[in-house]
């Protein structure tokens, strides 16, 4: 007989004092004014999930757009960030946005799929609000060469 030992997830937040994710609510609802204090906080623990599945990831994950302004927001803190990062992985997850081949990587759906799936297997809560994407998008972030991104290739007669 096999045992699954089912542990509950947890709330990723309590990787940092609730001194510093109070801090990241509040610097991101100042930019952000239809963020509530509840999705504030709520969006401090999606982020660390996120970044603490990709510091255990040898794929790149990607952010969802909701999640990475969080992650913008603790990124802006730098000493904060890079103490996190030694801290909790004993690295620095850099934030390197850029576009990912959609053959090797799955397009944005296959990303952010995988980014899901590593949270969940890293044992963090997933909160849906953060990852809507999930059943609308086909890309793997915001102007990544999509066709209104500023890096898009364009065909222009001269």
């Amino acid at each position: 007989m096999t045992i699954v030992d089912e542990r509950p997830a947890v709330d990723a937040g309590t990787l940092v004092s609730a001194e510093l994710r109070d801090t990241l609510a509040a610097d991101v609802r100042a930019k952000y004014d239809h963020i509530t204090a509840d999705m504030a906080r709520r969006g401090v623990g999606q982020m660390l999930a996120f970044v603490a599945a990709s510091a255990a990831s040898a794929k790149p994950l990607s952010p969802s757009p909701l999640v990475d302004d969080f992650w913008h927001a603790f990124v802006l803190r730098t000493k904060a960030y890079a103490d996190f990062c030694h801290e909790a992985f004993g690295k620095f997850v850099h934030h390197q946005p850029g576009f990912l081949d959609r053959q090797e990587h799955g397009g944005g759906k296959g990303l952010r799929a995988r980014t899901v799936e590593a949270i969940h297997a890293a044992g963090y809560l997933l909160d849906p609000e953060f990852w809507p994407e999930l059943d609308i998008a086909d890309c793997s972030q915001c102007h990544a060469n999509c066709h209104n991104s500023p890096k898009h290739a364009t065909d222009k007669a001269d």
